[in-house]
């Protein structure tokens, strides 16, 4: 048997204190800024994590919150698009969303990690889409912590 693929891993580091980037993963309002998603979150075990996503492709992860420590990470379930329904979407959700953040000499490092690939051709499709989603989400969230930290 293949071992399943491996994780999303993607860093950003920014130059602003753990809190600020914290608010940026939690407020539903900066949520919209830089992921361009409606959120609403219960910020608590078991919490909901729903983000609804317009645009290009529409859709609804409607998750839940697995862990969290103020100011230093959060985890939650993951439901993907429509055109990766029968592979993520069921009961529970098929992969979920980890960020850590961690200091380091240039400010802080975030780290999303996406868990829960399985193998298979349509299995990397899904995860090739996420993988940009990821990337592009997380520059830009890190440009919108940088403008509200410096304008």
């Amino acid at each position: 048997m293949l071992d399943d693929l491996d994780p999303i891993l993607i860093q950003v580091t920014i130059p602003v204190p753990a809190a600020m980037i914290y608010a940026a993963l939690t407020d539903p309002a900066q949520l919209k800024a830089w992921l361009g998603a409606t959120a609403t979150i219960e910020l608590a075990p078991g919490g909901r994590f729903d983000l609804v996503f317009e645009g290009e492709t529409p859709f609804e992860s409607r998750g839940r919150i697995t862990h969290f420590t103020p100011d230093v990470d959060i985890g939650y379930t993951w439901r993907g698009p429509p055109a990766f329904d029968a592979l993520m979407n069921g009961e529970p959700p098929a992969t979920s969303i980890y960020v850590r953040l961690q200091e380091s000499p240039e400010g802080i490092d975030v780290t999303l990690e996406h868990t829960g690939w399985r193998n298979g051709e349509e299995w990397e499709e899904a995860r090739s889409w996420h993988f940009h989603l990821w990337d592009e989400a997380l520059h830009r969230m890190k440009d919108h912590v940088l403008r509200v930290a410096y304008g």
